[in-house]
């Protein structure tokens, strides 16, 4: 039987996704006066205080600004929005957006290897266990593509708490945040990356050795097949 994980989403949400989606396709331009609170719920055909709760939210995430005596503004997300913005971005229309996984695959390429090299450094012999049951837990999942990215992503968990970084780390959190709705949709393209055991293997062996010049170099070779791989079938869409 193939269970999925029940989504419930309140108006709240609805209601920020499609403003959202209307910043990010210019409907909404920054500097630009947010409709009132009235308006939107007629439109929206919900409720004020739903449309309020958005909009609060929107202004802990740096997408609008309230005006001292009324009216609020809308901000331009790439200057003042975080990480936290990432997973609501990858698919603001319920498709991935090929700009955004290329930004993420980006940074996952070029973060990696100094997150790993962080983790050899300051994490070294205490991460052996934890790295070892993540790679055989992701050995014993050949055949579960779903699972296998799954216990990646565990392996990177380690990682990461090895580096130490609370910056690195919230990073981590977004990406992740971001990348795990996609998972079912990248099975077949990850399958270059999360079935090469071995490599595990050597970046853990590296990391727990302490050697971080290795572990940068056991990093690249396991993240680089699937982000040219994805990176070409974003170059082909493209020109399309």
């Amino acid at each position: 039987m193939a269970l999925r994980r029940v989504d419930r989403r309140s108006v709240t949400d609805e209601v920020f996704d499609q403003l959202l989606a209307d910043m990010i396709d210019g409907e909404l331009a920054a500097g630009e006066p947010l409709p009132s609170e009235r308006r939107l719920a007629e439109v929206l055909g919900v409720s004020r205080p739903a449309v309020r709760e958005a909009i609060q939210r929107m202004t802990h995430a740096g997408l609008v600004q309230v005006k001292q005596g009324g009216g609020t503004v809308v901000k331009d997300y790439r200057q003042h929005a975080g990480l936290d913005l990432l997973p609501r971005l990858l698919s603001p229309s319920g498709r991935p957006d090929p700009k955004v996984v290329r930004s993420i695959l980006e940074a996952r390429l070029h973060v990696g290897p100094k997150v790993a090299m962080l983790a050899a450094e300051r994490g070294g012999a205490r991460l052996k266990q934890p790295l070892a049951e993540a790679i055989e837990a992701l050995n014993a999942a050949t055949g579960d593509p779903v699972a296998q990215q799954q216990h990646a992503l565990t392996f990177w968990d380690h990682v990461v708490d090895g580096a130490d970084s609370i910056a690195f780390r919230l990073m981590f959190n977004g990406l992740r945040a971001a990348y795990e709705p996609a998972i079912g949709a990248l099975t077949t393209t990850m399958a270059a990356e999360v079935t090469r055991v071995e490599n595990y293997r050597s970046l853990a062996d590296a990391i727990v050795a302490g050697d971080a010049d290795t572990a940068r170099t056991a990093t690249l070779d396991l993240l680089s097949p699937a982000t040219t791989a994805i990176m070409t079938v974003l170059d082909r869409l493209e020109e399309l």
